[in-house]
């Protein structure tokens, strides 16, 4: 099979996706800390541990953590839940990381389904990203595709390893 055949074959892989169990965690933490070390798209805190690291990721309720899996393969992970708490929690917020190796086969989309249909089921009026990395031109992209539009950008908000300071995005879609 030719090396395009494969990659399409590949992107039509659909992962299965279910909650993060505890055990999980430490299939999560190594593409968790190289993404936040590498300072394009999180504002993380920089070289967290393990135990430092697990409750930036993996969320209480009435938050939840999904894994993106292939057999005993993490391919990727995101946390969803209320965006603030009372007044504000009738709109659900959701953040997504994908291991680095297994971009662009549609694990980043399936991980965003999966929230959007998660928000609605619970009852969310609407999701919102408070801070997606206008250089982030992929998920950008993907987050426009599944219905989420910029509301607006904070300038220079925030501090990338090459580009210097750009701006955040605010994404927001109803549900």
């Amino acid at each position: 099979m030719s090396g395009e055949r494969l990659h399409a074959v590949a992107r039509e892989l659909q992962p299965e996706i279910r909650p993060a169990a505890d055990e999980d965690w430490a299939g999560i933490f190594p593409f968790y800390s190289a993404i936040v070390e590498a300072g394009d798209t999180y504002a993380f805190p920089l070289g967290q541990s393990l135990e430092e690291a697990r409750p930036w990721w993996m969320e209480e309720p009435p938050g939840l953590t999904i894994v993106a899996v292939d057999g005993d393969a993490i391919l990727g992970s995101a946390k969803m839940g209320p965006n603030r708490p009372g007044r504000g929690a009738h709109v659900a917020t959701a953040s997504f990381m994908v291991d680095p190796a297994r971009r662009g086969n549609g694990v980043g989309r399936a991980l965003g389904e999966y929230a959007l249909a998660w928000a609605r089921d619970a009852g969310y009026a609407a999701m919102q990203f408070n801070a997606v990395v206008e250089t982030n031109t992929a998920a950008v992209a993907l987050w426009q595709a599944l219905g989420f539009e910029i509301v607006g950008t904070v300038p220079e908000a925030f501090d990338h390893p090459r580009h210097g300071r750009v701006g955040l995005h605010v994404m927001y879609r109803r549900l």
